[in-house]
């Protein structure tokens, strides 16, 4: 019994030892981009070896950043896009998987392995047509800011990881709730409204940190869509800065260091939720 323990408490130590290096290696960037974002000019950021601690830790960087392109408008325009994106995927997934998980019809199955088909094709596949959609509908240089908000959040408004994500959270609420409320009157749409919804927050609190934090972050598509520097987000902001500074490095990397925040903000407020939500979403096939 003792050696099976002590064999135990050594796995367990490579284990946690395991996962130490892991998240250490995996938060070094983070750490090496706010090392960089308080060396001062005097430092070199590029000499070898490198020198991971600034020698005169300065906030100067941080201020340049604030002062030299219009971060507020940029960060409010994130605000925009992300938290928009956010509501209609919740709204729109929840509404596509109801029926998937709960009601029966012809093609139930085919539409639900077609939906889960397109997680393997790469956005950068259909970029293009997706564009063309787009500029059709006067959602690209539109001279109406709403319209050019649009352009950025209609194409991931909803996505087949969202679907699936909440039918596994709507297959794991036992049926007897639903014909409860139907005895008691209510109708398809106050059964999904009141009843399940309320059941599946920790899911949707899932959903919403992952849509959040690809909207967030997204560079590629604003970069394509948007030419207004007023209707730039903050990834095509900062990058703005290369052509600005002559790639001042520094003031990147203040800038990307400050980007990050919201995103750790919305993490550490639905963190509670995230790994209850990440388990239903897991369990029933």
């Amino acid at each position: 019994m003792k050696k099976n323990k002590k064999t135990f408490n050594i796995k367990g130590f490579y284990t946690h030892a395991t996962l130490i290096a892991v998240s250490l290696l995996s938060i070094f960037p983070f750490l090496w981009l706010l090392s960089t974002a308080l060396k001062g000019p005097d430092e070199n950021i590029f000499q070898y070896p490198p020198e991971f601690f600034p020698k005169f830790p300065t906030w100067d960087n941080f201020a340049g950043v604030w002062k030299q392109i219009p971060f507020m408008l940029y960060f409010w325009n994130s605000m925009i896009v992300a938290g928009f994106t956010v509501l209609l995927n919740l709204i729109l997934s929840a509404l596509a998987a109801y029926p998937l998980a709960r009601m029966e019809f012809k093609g139930k199955k085919i539409t639900f392995y077609a939906i889960l088909a397109t997680i393997m094709i790469p956005f950068q596949a259909i970029m293009l047509p997706v564009y063309l959609i787009v500029l059709k509908l006067n959602m690209v240089d539109s001279v109406n800011n709403f319209m050019g908000f649009l352009g950025l959040i209609l194409p991931f408004a909803v996505n087949a990881f969202g679907i699936f994500l909440m039918r596994q959270a709507f297959l794991a609420i036992p049926r007897e709730l639903e014909e409860a409320a139907f005895v008691d009157g209510c109708n398809v749409f106050q059964i999904w409204w009141k009843i399940l919804l309320p059941m599946v927050k920790p899911t949707l609190a899932v959903l919403a940190i992952f849509t959040f934090i690809g909207s967030w972050g997204e560079f590629l598509w604003p970069s394509i869509v948007l030419t207004k520097k007023a209707l730039y987000t903050l990834p095509v902001g900062v990058n703005d800065l290369q052509g600005l500074f002559s790639a001042n490095w520094r003031y990147i990397a203040a800038g990307s260091i400050i980007a990050t925040i919201p995103i750790l903000i919305f993490f550490i407020a639905m963190q509670r939720y995230f790994i209850s939500g990440e388990n239903e979403g897991a369990v029933k096939g």
